[in-house]
């Protein structure tokens, strides 16, 4: 274990000919020595014999950055995902379990579907099982037997047909049930939380010296998962964000000085509310948890709603979920079953807090509609982009496994499908930088104040 609490066996890192560091991902030989290998199947797979090299070169990396400055660190990469032309398992020997865990997102179905057709249709891999309702679904036994025929159109639904559940994590109840059922691919979907837990299963089966591959899919709806380009079922939330946006903006334009309010998902990351708002075009002020704002005084909220009621006759509000949390009342401090601490909802209080400022200085008559859609942005199916970015993060996923490789998530590094080490992905959250160009640019959409300097005394609590 390094200082910064890393395992060793989990910094694998590689130092390339031209002077790169491959953070290399774990390996089945790395711990069963002598193992035998097997011709791919897809060497003999029609759909793939017209494909030049659709095998995967072994050295092949995927660099972490593309645009460095003359004095900034470089040369870190991922191994690039794909098929490799020889795995480890036997496909009559494959015995897969899939389990999704923590909360909803769209595309869940479709990774779930893309597994289960990948591993049958270019592997011919018979046995997957589905473990039911997360992680403790392991020690509860509940598994079902998923089939290409049982999952053909379950991408056309939102949600898992798995089910989800938040915790439950007994490492040495999961791998024991794993050893029982003589499960020796196993597929995890979810989260940064997940993916620690996932990690969890891998150092015990390591352990255990089992031949187990372990390869975890990032799942967040609030594309809060560092290293990665973005996560699966982001584009939809943002699109399906705007249907929210858009009706705030009617009810706001059909009266005098109406005032659209809209809490969208983001608990600690602004990503979702921050691009529905650069995408809308019709909101006015977007605030999110990484950008703090004051409510009273010069260039306070208030101040700026008034001005904007002024100009306009009506407003739009996009708000991310973790915003204003340290404006709003002293939160009560308890924790979900993911850990994850528990939120007051910014929006109700905010939607209040308006209505008593203009009501208390009795100047500007206003009529504030407030829009929560958070769940229904999480409960639809995918839209066609994450649908085909969805089948290609499982697909390589199933690659990386048949590969040997294990203890990895697949995610997409600079537009190329890579397999990143669990540590990469769980040491921090990625989050908005609002000193960069993005930000910037939103804060030019809206002509909103950046808020960053409140007034001495402007700050205000829930009182």
């Amino acid at each position: 274990m390094d200082s910064n609490g890393v395992d060793e066996q989990e910094m694998k890192l590689v130092q390339g000919a031209a002077g790169y560091v491959l953070e290399d991902v774990p390996h089945l030989t790395d711990y069963i020595l002598d193992l035998p290998t097997y011709p791919n199947p897809l060497q003999s797979n029609p759909a793939y014999s017209v494909v030049r090299q659709y095998f995967v070169d072994e050295d092949d990396t995927v660099p972490q950055k593309i645009v460095v400055h003359k004095d900034s660190p470089r040369g870190t990469h991922f191994r690039r995902a794909g098929p490799r032309q020889k795995v480890y398992f036997k496909p009559a020997d494959v015995r897969a379990c899939i389990v999704t865990c923590g909360g909803l997102c769209p595309g869940l179905n479709t990774v779930i579907r893309e597994i289960v057709c990948g591993l049958h249709y270019m592997y011919g891999v018979t046995e997957v099982l589905g473990v039911n309702c997360g992680f403790s679904g392991f020690y509860s036994k509940n598994t079902v037997t998923l089939t290409p025929k049982d999952v053909s159109d379950i991408h056309k639904r939102g949600g898992t047909m798995l089910g989800t559940s938040r915790g439950g994590h007994d490492t040495s109840k999961i791998v024991d049930n794993i050893q029982d059922r003589e499960i020796n691919q196993v597929y995890i979907i979810g989260g940064d939380g997940t993916q620690k837990g996932a990690s969890a299963i891998y150092k015990e089966i390591r352990r255990r010296g089992l031949k187990v591959a372990v390869a975890g899919i990032p799942k967040t709806i609030d594309n809060d998962i560092p290293v990665i380009d973005k996560s699966f079922g982001f584009d939809t939330a943002v699109e399906e964000a705007q249907r929210a946006i858009n009706a705030a903006h009617v009810e706001a334009t059909s009266v005098e000085n109406g005032i659209g309010l809209v809490k969208l998902m983001g608990r600690y990351s602004g990503f979702i509310a921050m691009y529905a708002t650069l995408a809308s075009r019709d909101v006015d002020c977007c605030l999110i948890p990484e950008s703090p704002f004051y409510l009273e005084g010069k260039g306070g909220l208030y101040e700026f709603i008034a001005k904007r009621l002024r100009e306009n006759g009506h407003m739009v509000i996009v708000v991310a979920e973790g915003a204003g949390q340290d404006l709003v009342a002293e939160s009560i401090e308890q924790q979900d079953a993911s850990g994850n601490k528990l939120l007051k909802d910014v929006g109700l209080w905010m939607s209040l807090k308006i209505k008593e400022h203009f009501a208390k200085q009795r100047k500007m008559d206003i009529t504030l509609k407030y829009i929560d859609p958070t769940y229904m942005i999480r409960a639809i199916p995918a839209n066609a982009s994450d649908n085909v970015y969805s089948t290609l993060l499982a697909q390589s996923a199933v690659h990386g496994a048949m590969a040997g490789y294990t203890g990895f998530i697949s995610g997409l590094v600079n537009g190329r499908h890579t397999y990143i080490p669990f540590n990469r992905i769980t040491e921090k959250q990625n989050k908005v930088v609002i000193t960069d160009r993005m930000w910037a640019r939103m804060l030019s959409s809206t002509n909103q104040p950046s808020f960053m300097n409140p007034p001495n005394g402007a700050t205000e609590g829930a009182n």
